[in-house]
């Protein structure tokens, strides 16, 4: 999984530059607190940014990055502890003791490094500390992190964000300058402030032990730009994250999807991608699924554009072909071996690889994902999924997924 090449729609392209092998510690450990209680959003750890829960942003990040052995949840929650293992993350679970409002970060920390040391042995060199309220990260930016601290050989590191305003201090109700407001210096003549913004901390063990904090010894700081650094603390932040999150994905203007113009067939898999995996059963066992009327329409400007669009799955059930004949796709259902399938019908059609994107969320996509020239994730896919995918979806599955691959495929066509 670590260093697979990726994009996402509407995301920075991971162009990561070459790695001195000399410089990257051997063996770093992610840890990601994320206790049950939160006061000021319920159950925060686990609500949904647009369709995926707050927590798996970290952890996929943290996955992603190559100098990353281990990625670790700590928790007290039975539900954190299901989403987190979901997403591919190991789980040390938080004695109640420290698991309250009043528990600081590091006493999760240190019990982690304790935990391990005394269960496996095991003593990581570095450890990356990631909050889950900071989900805006870019997809080198935990990498970069860890590469300055052992570029300044340091024991410890914090993100942040530069300051450009002036600060005031209220106290007892009476305003307190922090600067000289009657003689104002222009922003390139301050010098350069600098606000944490909680996204990413590193440090040796040795510091946490030592000094009870995640910042001591010889302390560097890695600068991140203001839009990733926001936090979720309220509600509303999430709404304005979420916001941030769809501007990025409507935009290609970052990305390199050049090759996208020469797709000829669109594969779809059904469940969890045309739908959103769940099933409604009758009491004459009868199914429904849930599906979005905005997929139909891509796929309709998909078919006037001159792609083919199927659908290929392993389920037998009649919603299936129902479905597509609804859309007016050709529907292969109840397939045993997806990849022989869809090889037959790639030479059926005379095409390449490379003309052929397919879409999925699960395990049993891997193979045609791994073989077709365009393998595409919905944004709730499986981690194994979206490891070896080149375009993640903003959208889950059954939620505008396939309409936004369509959008993305058109947008690639067009002049």
């Amino acid at each position: 999984m670590h260093g697979a090449n990726r994009q996402a729609f509407g995301f920075v392209v991971e162009k990561r530059g070459p790695v001195n092998p000399k410089s990257v510690a051997t063996e770093v450990l992610a840890i990601i607190p994320a206790r049950g209680g939160s006061k000021g959003i319920p159950r925060k750890n686990v609500r949904l940014l647009n369709g995926k829960p707050l927590i798996a942003y970290s952890i996929e990040q943290a996955l992603r990055t190559p100098a990353i052995k281990r990625v670790v949840v700590s928790t007290d929650d039975p539900e954190i502890g299901a989403v987190a293992q979901q997403y591919g993350a190991e789980v040390v679970w938080r004695p109640v003791e420290i698991s309250g409002d009043a528990a600081s970060s590091e006493s999760a920390l240190l019990h982690v490094l304790d935990y391990l040391a005394q269960t496996e042995g095991y003593e990581p060199e570095l450890v990356v500390f990631l909050q889950a309220t900071s989900p805006l990260r870019q997809p080198d930016d935990i990498q970069n992190a860890i590469a300055t601290l052992q570029r300044e050989q340091a024991d410890s590191l914090f993100s942040a964000c530069r300051y450009e305003g002036h600060i005031w201090y209220v106290k007892d109700g009476e305003l307190i300058p922090a600067h000289d407001y009657r003689n104002r210096r222009r922003r390139q003549d301050k010098p350069e402030e600098l606000s944490e913004n909680g996204s990413i901390y590193v440090f040796k063990p040795w510091v946490l032990r030592e000094f009870n904090n995640r910042l001591g010894g010889k302390i560097a700081v890695y600068r991140m730009h203001v839009l990733d650094s926001y936090q979720v603390d309220e509600p509303a932040d999430l709404e304005m994250i979420a916001q941030i999150m769809q501007i990025r994905s409507s935009s290609i203007s970052s990305l390199d999807l050049a090759g996208l113009a020469q797709v000829r067939l669109l594969v779809l898999d059904f469940d969890g991608v045309m739908t959103d995996n769940r099933v409604l059963v009758s009491e004459d066992g009868k199914e429904a699924v849930w599906c979005d009327r905005s997929d139909g329409w891509g796929i309709a400007r998909l078919k006037d554009a001159g792609v083919e669009v199927i659908v290929l799955s392993t389920e037998t059930n009649p919603v299936v072909e129902a479905r597509c004949r609804k859309l007016g796709i050709e529907c292969f259902s109840g397939q045993v071996n997806k990849l022989a399938t869809l090889q037959r019908l790639v030479l059926q059609r005379r095409l390449v690889r490379d003309q052929v994107a397919y879409v999925g969320n699960d395990v049993n996509d891997l193979e045609c994902i791994q073989w077709v020239g365009w393998p595409i994730a919905v944004a709730d896919a499986t981690p194994e999924i979206r490891a070896v995918s080149r375009l993640v979806t903003a959208k889950p599955g059954g939620r505008g997924a396939v309409r936004e691959v369509a959008a993305q495929l058109l947008a690639a066509k067009s002049p």
